[in-house]
């Protein structure tokens, strides 16, 4: 696969289009399985709340993934992806219900890097507040 977006149709400010990522306890038994990391504080409400979380919450890695694919839906190739970094700001709470949680993320070019790259930062919020800070890929363009 190749990116689907052509450098010279990209400006500084292109906002990618926004998604929201549902997250339920279920889907974090899924994630769990699939990554082997059973850490209780994803699974066992009681054991989240006595480590002085105020609930279970969402892997670490399962919310930068969740955000990535704003991008990579958008460049239409994965590999278009050359480097990704985030900060994890607050955790995603996922109460036990039939609603969970909602990981929201818009994204929008920065800037216009070498090698027909550009940077795309990313917004991730969950309840209202940011639980990424400093998200940055840099994408390889058509």
């Amino acid at each position: 696969m190749t990116a689907k977006i052509a450098y010279d149709a990209v400006e500084v400010g292109t906002e990618l289009p926004a998604q929201s990522f549902p997250v339920t306890r279920a889907t974090l038994v899924q994630y769990a399985g699939a990554s082997g990391d059973f850490n209780p504080i994803h699974w066992n409400e009681k054991f989240a709340k006595e480590v002085g979380l105020p609930d279970v919450i969402a892997h670490g890695m399962f919310t930068m993934a969740e955000a990535i694919r704003v991008v990579t839906d958008w460049v239409g190739d994965p590999g278009a992806v050359v480097e990704y970094g985030v900060r994890f700001t607050k955790p995603v709470v996922v109460p036990n219900d039939d609603q969970g949680a909602l990981i929201e993320v818009s994204a929008k070019v920065a800037a216009k890097l070498d090698d027909r790259t550009v940077r795309v930062d990313l917004t991730a919020t969950s309840a209202g507040q940011k639980v990424l800070g400093m998200s940055r890929a840099v994408v390889r363009l058509a």
